[in-house]
């Protein structure tokens, strides 16, 4: 089979994003089938280009890569140009590429555009793989306000939806809201994934003359309001007010929130939060793993408890307990098997608090992380879900 897949965010381990297309890619490439991803350079991703349109390959995995930039610091008409180009430059493959099935993934929801051609001009099959809910999600954050545009996004999706022989769900939550809005659609949900293998294997610890194993909590990803990441600083002013300065909180990576909360860090000399920039996931790897919990953060929205976070499964993947503060799927996941710890998004006194309360409680830690890396071994191995995902789009085609 041959597979074509329309994803703008591209990154294998070495970079600093999610590798779930690189994995699932890789794993159906071994299965016999031909993979091809039309992506674009994310700052974020180890992908490089010095071409406008450029051809690489990935252990078998064939990769066009459009140069046009994206990057979370750019004001949001800019991202949505950038979005817009992509897309229109994806449509000369979407006509030409050699395909069985077409793949679209979102966001954002301009991705489709290129999915609705291959659908409707060449009669191929569409997939379409929802990465969240938008743009119902920018909407909910303020982001697109145009009443135009919200129109022409919700007639988007609803088409990508409509069109597609199958919609694949990154999260449970995400499932739910598609079928109830759209209940003549076939949704299937299919988590992100963790490398297990990277994840779970015990790598060196680089960095004890700066941190003391157990002694912090990580937070990795994009660095703004989205993710909450004041949450993240206001705690760290209580801890230090506490007088924990023995407790820290590692943020690390970019975005637009990053100088502001250097600016904090210098004035207030804060001792418990250190912010570092990007780093591969494979030197993440030991930074996880020595952490005492993996926060993920995010604003308190309905649209964002349905969120799939990578942080999610790979902290639970490197047996690290998870705090984190949405109401959905999440929330529930961590209460079933006692993984972590759900805490108000608006309350870092309560954050502050609790990191002082499992700093006396380690070997409940160490038991919550034995039982979510047996887990995530079990429902979160990536090489698992990319097989459950080409099956279902194995049986949507036939």
């Amino acid at each position: 089979m041959k597979i074509l897949y329309f994803y703008q965010y591209y990154a294998t381990p070495k970079g600093s994003w999610g590798t779930r297309v690189h994995e699932f890619a890789q794993e159906w490439v071994k299965k016999g089938h031909e993979v091809q991803v039309v992506t674009s350079i994310y700052s974020k991703s180890d992908l490089t280009a010095t071409k406008f349109i450029e051809h690489q390959n990935f252990e078998g995995v064939d990769v066009t890569v459009i140069n046009v930039r994206i990057d979370n610091k750019q004001p949001f008409l800019k991202r949505v140009f950038t979005f817009l180009t992509y897309a229109i430059m994806s449509i000369w493959y979407a006509l030409t590429a050699p395909a069985d099935v077409v793949i679209a993934s979102s966001g954002p929801i301009t991705v489709g555009l290129p999915g609705l051609v291959a659908r409707y001009l060449r009669g191929k099959k569409l997939i379409f793989e929802a990465r969240d809910l938008w743009p119902e999600g920018a909407i909910e954050l303020g982001l697109l306000k145009n009443p135009i545009a919200k129109k022409l996004a919700y007639a988007l999706e609803a088409r990508c939806y409509k069109a597609s022989s199958l919609v694949v769900a990154l999260s449970i939550g995400m499932r739910e809201n598609i079928e109830k809005r759209f209940p003549g659609v076939r949704v299937i949900d299919v988590t992100n994934a963790a490398n297990i293998p990277l994840f779970s294997k015990t790598a060196p610890f680089e960095n004890r003359s700066i941190l003391d194993a157990k002694k912090y909590a990580i937070y990795t990803g994009n660095i703004g309001p989205v993710n909450n990441s004041l949450w993240l600083l206001e705690a760290a002013k209580i801890l230090q007010k506490k007088g924990r300065t023995d407790l820290k909180i590692l943020m690390v990576g970019e975005g637009q929130q990053r100088e502001y909360i250097e600016s904090e860090i210098s004035k207030h000399q804060l001792e418990t939060l250190h912010l570092w920039g990007l780093m591969p996931k494979e030197k993440l790897v030991g930074l996880i793993q020595n952490a005492m919990v993996s926060l993920v953060p995010l604003r308190g929205t309905p649209v964002l408890d349905t969120s799939s976070p990578n942080k999610f499964f790979e902290s639970l993947a490197a047996g690290i307990p998870v705090i984190q503060n949405t109401s959905g799927w999440m929330k529930d996941f961590l209460i079933e098997h006692d993984l972590g710890f759900t805490l108000d998004p608006n309350d870092p006194v309560q954050l502050a608090n609790k990191l002082i309360e499992l700093d006396a409680k380690q070997g409940q830690l160490s038991e919550m992380g034995q039982r979510a890396m047996i887990l995530a071994a079990k429902e979160f191995d990536k090489d698992f879900l990319a097989s459950k995902m080409l099956d279902e789009i194995q049986n949507s085609i036939q």
